[in-house]
């Protein structure tokens, strides 16, 4: 059944003064429809479209730096391009008020952690900068970071390269820092930014098995500043068996972490053992036994073994 809306309007002739009234039809008032949570597969479909385009973005972007500046300079700024090209996809669509192309193409939209609104514009720009600008940070620092350490505790230091100039203002006061540490501050801040490198990609998996469970952020970043998504109900959509699959999956993603987890940890609880008994190695003086009866285990590895089994090298240097 079609239902016509018009509307009653009054128009003056050109002919005189007469005016008569005309009924011209009205667009119908907007449809109101309850939106419901967007569920996992949703999301994950969300995010591949828009890796997908940003990739496509980063690899034009890598391509005009490479044919204008040479290859040199494109591995030199590589993460500075990529980093724009996020920025450019983000600004341009959610910074904009916009679906990313990802969200158009499932049919999501951003909303806050009210469900009602959309993600104000600071909201959304704090988004942006803890999903692109904040891990480009955060690994440029560490890496840096851990050369000045590793430099200042070897007591070498290499040139730096040409392409680094305009770095070197960072870079002299990630220095001049470091310089004023103690060693053994040097070598506790060391291990602690080997440890942060380890534990950064083990959050992300922590967190993308919480979301296989949940179904809710599938960034960290949407975790943070609270932004969720809503979708149009009746559109093909998750029914409880892809929910459970992915559920399934995220008790798995969380039984191979802490399986990943606790082998890291017996690698490193051995590689610090390893290190304190080759420290007491050297520092430990061994007399020359002649007699084979007095030397009753290894002075590496402390293995005992049988006198019969020791094997005297006569012509050794």
């Amino acid at each position: 059944m079609l239902v016509a809306y018009v509307v009653l309007v009054t128009v003056r002739t050109a002919d005189g003064d007469r005016e008569r009234e005309r009924f011209l039809p009205s667009p119908p008032p907007p449809l109101r429809m309850p939106l419901a949570a967007a569920g996992p597969a949703h999301l994950v479909r969300c995010g591949q479209k828009d890796e997908l385009y940003r990739s496509g973005l980063r690899s034009g972007a890598g391509a005009a730096l490479q044919r204008l500046a040479g290859t040199k300079k494109w591995l030199e700024w590589r993460k500075e391009i990529e980093l724009l090209s996020d920025v450019a996809y983000f600004s341009l669509t959610t910074l904009s008020g916009y679906q990313t192309l990802g969200e158009e193409y499932v049919n999501i939209v951003q909303v806050d952690s009210s469900k009602k609104r959309i993600p104000s514009l600071l909201r959304r720009a704090i988004l942006i900068s803890l999903h692109t600008v904040l891990p480009y940070l955060l690994d440029k620092g560490l890496i840096h970071l851990e050369h000045e350490l590793q430099t200042e505790t070897s007591g070498f230091r290499t040139l730096q390269s040409s392409g680094l100039c305009s770095r070197t203002l960072v870079r002299s006061w990630v220095q001049k820092q470091v310089g004023r540490l103690t060693e053994q501050q040097k070598k506790t801040f060391l291990q602690t930014v080997y440890v942060l490198k380890q534990c950064i990609p083990l959050l992300r998996r922590l967190h993308l098995a919480v979301f296989y469970i949940n179904g809710l952020f599938y960034h960290i970043s949407k975790r943070i500043t609270g932004i969720s998504y809503l979708r149009v109900p009746g559109l093909p959509g998750d029914d409880q068996s892809i929910r459970s699959s992915y559920k399934l999956l995220g008790i798995v993603s969380l039984l191979h972490l802490v399986l990943t987890v606790s082998v890291q940890i017996y690698s490193f609880q051995q590689r610090q053992r390893a290190r304190q008994e080759w420290k007491l190695h050297r520092n430990l003086s061994y007399p020359k036994y002649d007699d084979p009866n007095l030397l009753a285990e290894c002075p590496l590895c402390r293995e005992k073994f049988h006198p019969q089994k020791l094997i005297y090298l006569r012509h050794y240097r």
